[in-house]
Order: C-alpha cells, then structure tokens, then sequence
C-alpha cells in the first residue's frame, strides 16, 4: 500500500486560512472565497500531481445501470455522470488543495469589483475547442444563457442571480450580478463553456441521443455504444499543453474507458476478469473479504486506500416530505429509530464503518451530536421558529443494542408512531380513519447492496405494523421518477464538501422543493434552512463561516429527513499495479477530478 503523507489538522488549517482577509479585486491569476490563492501567479503546477508523469496506457471504470444520453448539461436523458467534467472547459479550475479556490483554466485572468458585485474574465489567446476553433467572448455568453435558460436546472440559478453580461474587449466577458452573493463570481467560473456554433438550428434541450458536444478539454469522446461504454481519449493537439500551469501533470492516461454492466455482482466480475482496472469499494466487509483474487495475490491489482478530510456528506434512504405520510417529524423519527442500524451495519460490514451523524460530520463544518448549541450557532439558529425538535437542545441518531430484536428503539418507534396518530390494529400500523400505513421504496436495478439493506428494513418494519412495497426499476426509469418525485423513499447521497456554498440551494432550499429535476429529493422547505445558506453565503468572518455550516447542519439533521448509513472516510480503490498517483493527497483525497486526472500508467 503506498504511504499517504500529510493531511492531519488540513480541513482546519486549510479553511482558517482562506478565512482570512479580503482579497485585492484586480486582475490575478485565481479566485478564493475569502482571502487569496496559495500558489503564486508564477506556479507550475498544482502540489498534488506528478508533473513528470510519463503519458500513455489506459484505466477502465465500472458504472452500474445504463445511459441513453451524452449531452450532460439538459434535463433529458440519463447520461454518465463523468462527461460533463471531462469534455467542456470551465473558465475556472477548481483546487482540490484549497477550499473555495480557483485557478484560471480558459481564462488567463479573473477581476471583481470591490464587493464582488461584478466578475470579469478574459481568455487565453490561446483557448481552443477540440476541432480547433477558437473559444470566443460570444461562446461564453452564449453558454451563460443557454445554459440558464435551456440547461439542467443547476444552472438556472446562476442566470436568476445575472443582472447582464458583456464583452468588454476582445477577449474580455465581465458579468454583473443583482444578488449580493460573493460565491457568485466563483460559480461564474465553473460554468462550462460550449461552443455556439454546434447547436445553431439544433433544438438544445431535446438533442442528447445523436450529438456529442464538442468541448475544449484534453479528452475528447472517441467512441462510444449508448447503453454500454463510452471511450474518452487523450487530445495530444489539447490546446492547453504547455499553456496552463493547472494542466501540468495531468490527463496522463490515452484512453478512459467507462463499461457499464446490470448490477455489481457482473460489474465486480469484470474487475477481477481484467476487463475494468480500477474499483471504489464502498464496503470494508468485502474489501477485507473479496479482494483475495489471484490478480490480488499476484500482485497484477493493488489495494490502495485514500484519506481525506472531506465532510462525511449524507448517505442513505430519503422520505419524501411530499407525501402527507412522511410530513410528520414524529413518523420520520419513527422511520429511523425501526431502522437498526447496528445489526445491519454487523451484518453488511463486520461493524467495522462508523454511521454518518450529520451532514457535515467529520470535518470542522460539522455539529456536535447531542449537545446543545452554544454562542453564535445558538444565536443563528434563535432567529427563526420553525426549527425542528432537538436542532438547539441537541440532536443525535437512536443507538441500538446490536441485537436483531433491537427491542428498545422499535418500541420508541411505536410511541412516536402513536403520537403522530398511527397505531397498531390486528398487526397492521393503522390511523384513526383505519387507514394502512403503506409506502413504497423505489431502488434502482442493480443496486445489490441498497436491496440488502432494504431488504432487512423491511422485515423490522413488519415488527411494527408496516408492510412496503420495493420497486426495482432500470436506470432510466429511476431518473424519470426521482425527477417527477415521484417516490415515497429512496436512495440518497449527497456528497458535500469543505467549501459548502451556493448549491446547498439547489440539495435543500424551498425555491426547489417543486421544481421538477431538482436536487432537493426531500422536499425540504424551511425558512431556517434558506436563511442559513444565505447566512453562509454572506458571512465575512471565520466565525460566522464555521457558525452558519454548524447551524445549517443542526436543522437538517434534526429535520430526520434520511435514514442515515454508513460513512467514508477513506476511500478504498483496487486497482492494476501500473496505475500510479502521486504521493502527496490533496486535501480533496479521491474527489471528482482526481482520478483519473492526476493518475499515470507505467509498467514495471
């Protein structure tokens, strides 16, 4: 197993610093939130990657499901998560060292106004598409309203926020802003830039299926079968080579292969068959278990395990606020105290992975379970009245006593069941109209882990009068219902990470509780959460940062809106012995745009 220096006390250190003070608004090479970017104007590279990496090879990833799409920024379609942040450029680029920090990707340089009211970037002569064309002023407007307009709806929060934007030189786009919001100008940064004249008497929201939009990033799509694989490859005419200082050392690797198979078991077999090279394993029971193959015992597969230091984020099964069922903060409670999570983390894991305790647990954005909030969180949180029970006074998950009977937590379930009006009638969970209390839980094919774990829920809720429904639907299906909501639970993640900002809008805000496609999958509306996001978004000091993150987090987890599992605190990844990464970890660990952007194939 390769050694991981570094990261103890990073999450702090790292956002204490850019909690610092304002930076000068002139033209500079990147962007922070708060105080400045760490590396100078004249950096190499970014401390994270090899920039000696030999180039070549290729690495195969496994994705469970199927995709009918390649067009990653409308609604339509089901299409592979990795497109959209490996094919179109951002004018930005995202450090995984340094929270809320950018360096400048298509855009040589970023400007603000005084109080980030106004963002100007202005390209790199040099920017190029894949077929050659020039990146433009008008592709990048464009981009901005199509995108907002016609796009997936994470984008159309950013066009609400635009008050207009503009070429103000040749190569010059400043975009003035009507919300005070000093993240806007980093998110204005993210957004890809497509290029105009592909989709001039093309419908954009409706092409997916037949046209791959032509992006300016150093892999470009060479082949693929809708349904089955897509090919990236290596641009070795990418016009950034040698330009940009963010690109040294990375996109080493000639092909990314995506492979996309029915449920994990084919998808596992193919990793051991040599067919995919590399494999995330979420469950330490079969990673301490399976991983013993030949290829392992021989050498040809590495196992590699990751630190980060990354909020744990919130994974597991979601209630649906819609539905009157769940609307009651006593049935959710009821929901989770009949979920035993002891016996089914034994049973999945060996009990060896810790159960998530809140949105932002492990990190210092996260609350402190079952203690009252104290000083500014206290003070934030008094602001508002419709605060679920325990957000001040304390909050944490029911414990059970290991045991299959979980006795203690099902008959806590009952009560808060019985305070909500639901009782049990002849074995049957009834309320006083003698209606049964039936839902359906709606999981994707293939998910073989989530059937499990499900499939043991269930037989515990029977212990208390509940009879469910599972519906399996292919992946497609999955979309098109989880877009409508229409679903009373599910399965949920939320990946969240030390720079939380304007997108927890879109995982919770009460603007897209109804819109269809969003993020907010429980229906979360709440003055507290929206006023603490806009807390967070406006805060100057470190204190008030730190303070909001806390509050956010105390009200989301005492809303009992999932059903929390498990948690990752590293990342475990199998993996052919000639793929390499660099020794140094950001602070990011495996996160989007680590592998296999910084990864590199060498024998030997």
């Amino acid at each position: 197993m390769k050694p991981i220096p570094r990261l103890a006390g990073a999450a702090t250190l790292a956002l204490a610093t850019l909690l610092g003070a304002q930076a000068v608004a002139e033209p500079a090479h990147g962007i922070a939130m708060y105080g400045e970017p760490a590396l100078p104007p004249d950096f190499e590279a970014m401390p994270y990657v090899n920039p000696d990496a030999p180039v070549g090879g290729r690495i195969v990833e496994a994705n469970v499901g199927t995709f009918d799409s390649l067009n990653p920024y409308i609604r339509k379609g089901n299409v592979p998560w990795q497109i959209r942040f490996h094919l179109n450029e951002t004018l930005m680029a995202r450090s995984l060292d340094e929270p809320f920090t950018l360096y400048g990707l298509l855009a040589e340089t970023v400007e603000t106004g005084p109080n980030r009211e106004w963002v100007e970037f202005t390209l790199r002569p040099e920017a190029r598409f894949s077929d050659g064309d020039p990146v433009t002023v008008e592709d990048v407007i464009w981009s901005f309203e199509t995108l907002g307009t016609e796009g997936n709806p994470r984008y159309a929060s950013l066009w609400t926020a635009i008050e207009r934007i503009e070429q103000t030189g040749p190569r010059a786009v400043r975009i003035t802003f009507n919300t005070d919001n000093r993240e806007l100008a980093l998110i204005a940064g993210m957004r890809p830039i497509l290029k105009k004249a592909q989709w001039e008497g093309i419908d954009f929201a409706e092409e997916g299926d037949s046209l791959v939009p032509i992006g300016s990033a150093p892999y470009v799509i060479g082949d693929y079968e809708l349904g089955r694989y897509v090919s990236f490859r290596r641009d070795p005419d990418y016009w950034g080579w040698g330009i940009v200082p963010f690109r040294a050392g990375t996109y080493n690797i000639d092909e990314y292969r995506l492979e996309f198979f029915g449920d994990e078991t084919a998808a596992f077999e193919a990793f051991k068959a040599g067919i995919v090279t590399t494999q995330r394993e979420f469950n330490v029971g079969r990673w301490d278990s399976q991983y013993d193959f030949p290829a392992v015992q021989q050498g040809e597969i590495v196992k590699s395990i990751i630190p980060h230091a990354r909020p744990s984020g919130m994974t597991g099964f979601v209630m649906n606020t819609r539905n009157p069922l769940f609307a009651d903060w006593r049935v959710r409670d009821a929901m989770i105290h009949a979920f035993n999570f002891e016996f089914i983390n034994e049973t999945m894991t060996g009990g060896a992975q810790p159960r998530i305790t809140s949105y932002f647990s492990n990190s210092p954005l996260g609350m402190e379970p079952g203690t009252p909030a104290t000083g500014r969180v206290l003070e934030f949180l008094e602001a508002y009245d419709d605060l679920p029970p325990g957000a001040i006074e304390g909050y944490a998950l029911p414990v059970g006593d290991g045991s299959e009977r979980n006795r203690a937590n099902i008959a806590a379930a009952l009560d808060l069941f019985e305070a909500a009006g639901w009782t049990v009638e002849n074995g049957v969970l009834r309320n006083a109209e003698g209606e049964d209390f039936t839902f359906e839980i709606l999981l994707e094919t293939g998910s073989s882990e989530n059937q499990a774990i499900i499939d043991m829920y269930v037989q515990t809720l029977a212990r208390v009068g509940i009879f469910p429904t599972v519906q399996l639907v292919d992946s497609a299906q999955y979309k098109e219902r989880t877009d409508a909501y229409d679903f009373d639970m599910t399965w949920f993640r939320r990946a969240l990470s030390l720079s939380p900002g304007t997108e927890q809008y879109l995982y919770w805000g009460s603007a897209q509780a109804q819109v269809p496609g969003g993020r907010n999958l429980m229906g979360v509306e709440s003055a507290a959460v929206d006023g603490l996001v806009d807390r967070l978004l406006t805060s100057a000091e470190t204190e008030d940062f730190y303070a909001a993150a806390k509050a956010l987090d105390r009200v989301l987890t005492a809303g009992r809106y999932v059903i929390p599992i498990y948690q990752w605190n590293i990342s475990r990844i199998a993996h052919d012995a000639n793929l390499h990464y660099p020794e140094t970890i950001p602070l990011f660990g495996d996160w989007t745009n680590w592998q296999p952007d910084v990864w590199w194939y060498e024998e030997g």
